[in-house]
């Protein structure tokens, strides 16, 4: 069984593994300085944004990656998903966003999309040793 690299239980490769890494939430000097220079609806922006936060995931080990990017797919692949969701932050949630965009994405779906288009590039030879091996014993 594939584990959480940091609790002893089962890995739920949740999309918020990808976009968890934007909260600036007791970080707003530091990574909220740095991100709010970006802006996740224009495309040049979001691809910076994705290969430096979203991809760079070093914790993660090439299985975990590979099982992150099938629910993404997934997901991407559900005509009803509702990536919004992803983006929304409670009022009982101790987590903020950079930027007032981060709140209402043009398209959260684009956004991910992107993280997927951009994972195939960067998580390569993860993804392919991966994809050679029986998922079923992890």
């Amino acid at each position: 069984m594939l584990k959480d690299p940091f609790l002893n239980e089962p890995f739920d490769p949740n999309l918020k593994w990808l976009i968890g890494v934007f909260d600036v939430y007791d970080r707003e000097h530091e990574l909220g300085k740095e991100l709010e220079k970006y802006n996740p609806n224009e495309k040049l922006s979001r691809e910076v944004l994705i290969r430096n936060h979203a991809l760079n995931l070093d914790y993660l080990s090439y299985r975990h990656k590979f099982a992150l990017i099938q629910a993404l797919k997934s997901s991407l692949d559900a005509e009803n998903y509702d990536f919004q969701s992803l983006f929304t932050i409670g009022e009982d949630e101790a987590a903020s966003w950079p930027r007032a965009e981060w709140y209402e994405l043009e398209s959260p779906r684009d956004f991910l999309n992107d993280v997927y288009q951009l994972a195939q590039i960067i998580w390569k030879d993860d993804l392919q040793k991966a994809s050679l091996e029986d998922q079923s014993t992890w």
